[in-house]
């Protein structure tokens, strides 16, 4: 190992370590307090405002609250959800599902939180899109242009280097090579004549894409686990025992397994659902801030479901899978243990066919969720100039993707992506008082009957 490689996994170990997860998770518990656990109390309002039929006709925004929830889910809903959560069990048992629904409970909150200050600190820009996000509450609301400069550096980082090119475009390709004997090159070719179809034209078209493609790929998913879940009923039970149990008491060693502590399962479980759900790495408020509304607090609303339905839905659909068929114990891991537990618990060569499907849709649309978070940091630093160079940087990046095996690179976006994560929460712990004071005006007016709306908006 070289030492700058191996200076840059002690840096990433130490930045997606016990400090940053226990700020993540601290900033969540102190929000889910100042709101009175508005994340249970107010989440059949949320679901009915995702689902509901007013989608902001007439107001201020480029796209409806629910194209822009979807918007966010394509970033967030990735490998993650089959890979990550196969990871968190593989090293910390069946305990670190446990640990994920906490990181996730609490996250609810941050999400809240931060794609609320989105809405509210939200501004048109140049070519009269909305533009907001950490960059814009950190400077608008915080007072510190250089935090959300940082933000917006840390962010095209991600996006050119990390979760929205190489590990994505690679997740496809191997897919595709392994399940389907398709060359590299010809995926190549296809998925940037995708991309680049999509995202040429905006958060329009990729919020079109997304707003079809999410749900499909979502229920798609959900029911291929389903179907290993009904086929292992009886199991269930002790699985979803052993989830608790486990989460502490830690996991004596079984077949492959080489057992873990309850700190491991813990610092597992919370690490992969954060890396999952994205809540307070201050990606999603990119998003949000292109909803149609005149409601700060609607939209972070909205916006909190996201982290329920990647986590709370998703990633428990997938770890009770690997549970019930006993594939966590054994010697695989990653993608080729979920695969493992679809063959079981379906049919041999079904369950490969799965997963592999939903590497690819989810793949494809962290892709298309990311150039847009890359091109709103993008623009924020250099302006609307800027937009045509990064998405064509960004296509030949998707293109030479299924040819790159940088270790190096996937490094550094880890340590990036952890970075943009420290702003972030700055700013959410300076602006505290004023996620609170929204919430507790819109919910008296609402209590108490008086028409919906806000005294500050965008």
């Amino acid at each position: 190992m070289s030492s700058i490689q191996a200076a840059l996994l002690a840096i990433d170990s130490f930045i997606w370590g016990p400090p940053l997860l226990i700020l993540l998770v601290g900033t969540g518990i102190y929000l889910t307090a100042r709101l009175g656990l508005l994340q249970v109390l107010r989440l059949p309002l949320a679901l009915r405002l995702v689902f509901g039929r007013d989608q902001g006709q007439g107001k201020a925004g480029d796209v409806s609250s629910f194209a822009a929830l979807c918007t966010a889910l394509s970033a967030t809903i990735g490998t993650g959800n089959i890979v990550g959560v196969a990871t968190a069990i593989k090293l910390g048992g069946p305990g670190a599902l446990f640990w994920m629904w906490m990181a996730a409970f609490f996250g609810m909150a941050t999400k809240y939180a931060e794609c609320l200050l989105a809405v509210k600190y939200r501004v048109t820009d140049a070519n009269g899109q909305m533009a907001g996000g950490p960059m814009y509450y950190l400077e608008r609301g915080l007072g510190s242009r250089p935090l959300a400069k940082l933000f917006a550096l840390f962010g095209i980082g991600v996006a050119f280097f990390g979760i929205g090119t190489f590990p994505q475009v690679n997740a496809i390709s191997d897919a595709m090579t392994l399940s389907f004997a398709v060359p590299r090159e010809a995926t190549a070719v296809v998925l940037t004549l995708l991309v680049g179809l999509v995202t040429l034209g905006g958060i329009r078209s990729i919020s079109s894409v997304s707003s079809k493609v999410v749900p499909f790929m979502a229920l798609f998913y959900i029911v291929s686990c389903l179907g290993v879940l009904v086929a292992n009923a009886s199991a269930l039970p002790d699985a979803v025992s052993l989830v608790l149990t486990s989460a502490f008491t830690g996991q004596a060693a079984t077949g492959g397994f080489v057992g873990a502590g309850v700190m491991l399962a813990i610092q597992s479980g919370v690490a992969r659902g954060v890396f999952s759900n994205e809540s307070g790495l201050g990606s999603a408020p990119i998003a949000a801030a292109a909803a149609k509304t005149d409601s700060c607090v609607e939209q972070g609303l909205v916006s909190m479901t996201g982290t329920f339905f990647d986590t709370i839905i998703i990633c428990t659909m997938t770890g009770l899978t690997l549970v019930v068929t006993g594939v966590w114990s054994g010697d695989l891991s990653g993608a080729a243990m979920t695969s493992a537990a679809f063959a079981q618990g379906l049919n041999p060569h079904v369950g490969q066919y799965l997963v592999s499907i939903g590497l690819l849709f989810f793949a494809f649309t962290t892709i298309l969720g990311w150039n847009y978070y890359g091109e709103r940091c993008t623009e924020y630093l250099f302006g609307v100039k800027a937009i045509k160079p990064y998405r064509l940087t960004y296509l030949a990046l998707v293109a030479s993707g299924a040819f790159l095996h940088l270790d190096l690179i996937w490094l550094l976006a880890d340590i990036v992506n952890g970075l943009m994560a420290v702003p972030n929460l700055i700013g959410l712990i300076g602006l505290r008082h004023v996620v609170v004071a929204e919430t507790r005006a819109f919910f008296a007016r609402r209590d108490s009957a008086e028409p919906e709306g806000e005294t500050q908006t965008a």
